[in-house]
């Protein structure tokens, strides 16, 4: 093996670890309630999409469909999530976030944005700009 590759599998290995680190941290960040991870995650990936049928959110969410129709019915008991009916296929439905799914989702969002923001202002500008620099880095990554 090359001491670039090394030196490569290092850095994932570092990487990896730090990331997953930081998304505890981030879910933790969020305020109590009762919405469970897993409620949370698919409304927000249903705000991001704006709309998908159960399947796309399944297999967005990496879930079951089983799965995903248990999340789905707990979020449309409290009004979070509304299905529509499909504009071509009258076999299926559209999930999309209803106003009080998205004034969730922004609480959700506006309570780790706070918590994050505040722990950036500890680092020093140099610090911050290295992680504006990587988070650009990151984004490029995950495009492939």
């Amino acid at each position: 093996m090359t001491t670039e590759r090394t030196a490569a599998d290092t850095l994932a290995k570092t990487l990896r670890d730090a990331i997953i680190r930081f998304s505890r941290r981030v879910r933790q960040a969020r305020p109590v309630g009762d919405l469970t991870f897993s409620q949370l995650s698919a409304l927000t990936s249903l705000q991001l999409a704006g709309a998908l049928t159960p399947r796309e959110l399944a297999d967005m969410e990496r879930v079951q469909p089983p799965t995903m129709t248990k999340i789905v019915g707990k979020l449309e008991e409290r009004g979070l999530v509304a299905r529509t009916p499909h504009p071509t296929d009258g076999r299926q439905v559209i999930l999309a976030p209803t106003d009080e799914g998205r004034a969730v989702y922004a609480f959700h969002e506006r309570a780790r944005n706070e918590w994050l923001a505040a722990e950036l202002e500890r680092l020093t500008p140099e610090e911050r700009e290295t992680l504006a620099q990587a988070a650009e880095i990151m984004q490029r990554v995950a495009r492939g």
